[in-house]
């Protein structure tokens, strides 16, 4: 870098002007692209069902597919599926889900594994699910004392999920279907 020349630094304001798909860390835009691939969203799709239909009997959380969440005025990401345990204020979610599901692609996986592990560990979102297409499993992360714990590479395992008054089982082995 040239001296006297900094890296522009992003937040909130600059986002909401922008058109397309972003997310922004530490003031770093994101663009979130190209558009996920077919296996993506089919994953997504099954996942956001799943979620939907074992809150059923929940009144207090919601499974949610992907809305903007403010972290901080320079911190806003994407989550592909989420579970919120609380009424949103707003457009956007300004508190942290309960439950994240990101999948990867070729473009998000580093980011996912690393960064947005990161922050999620540190927003205290108390289950991070990791979900790898290619290799047909998910890595399931729990929040204990202020720490994910790895709990299970799920590939057909059923887990009980556990938040706010609601617990349910989200069985794995139907993520994968074509």
């Amino acid at each position: 870098m040239l001296p006297g020349q900094e890296l522009p630094h992003y937040t909130y304001d600059d986002f909401k002007l922008w058109e397309g798909a972003w997310e922004l860390i530490a003031g770093i835009p994101y663009a979130m692209t190209p558009t996920p691939s077919y296996r993506h969203q089919r994953i997504s799709q099954i996942i956001a069902r799943l979620l939907d239909e074992g809150l059923d009997d929940c009144e207090s959380c919601h499974a949610l597919l992907p809305v903007d969440w403010i972290v901080a005025e320079d911190i806003i990401v994407e989550p592909d599926n989420m579970v919120i345990c609380y009424q949103p204020k707003g457009k956007f979610l300004t508190k942290a889900p309960s439950i994240i599901f990101e999948i990867l692609s070729p473009s998000t996986a580093t980011k996912d594994r690393t960064t947005k592990y990161s922050i999620y560990e540190h927003e205290g979102v108390k289950y991070y699910c990791i979900v790898d297409p290619e290799n047909s499993v998910a890595k399931v992360y729990r929040l204990q004392e202020g720490r994910y714990i790895k709990q299970l590479d799920a590939t057909d395992e059923v887990f009980t999920f556990d938040v706010a008054k609601c617990q349910f089982n989200f069985d794995f082995s139907r993520i994968w279907a074509e």
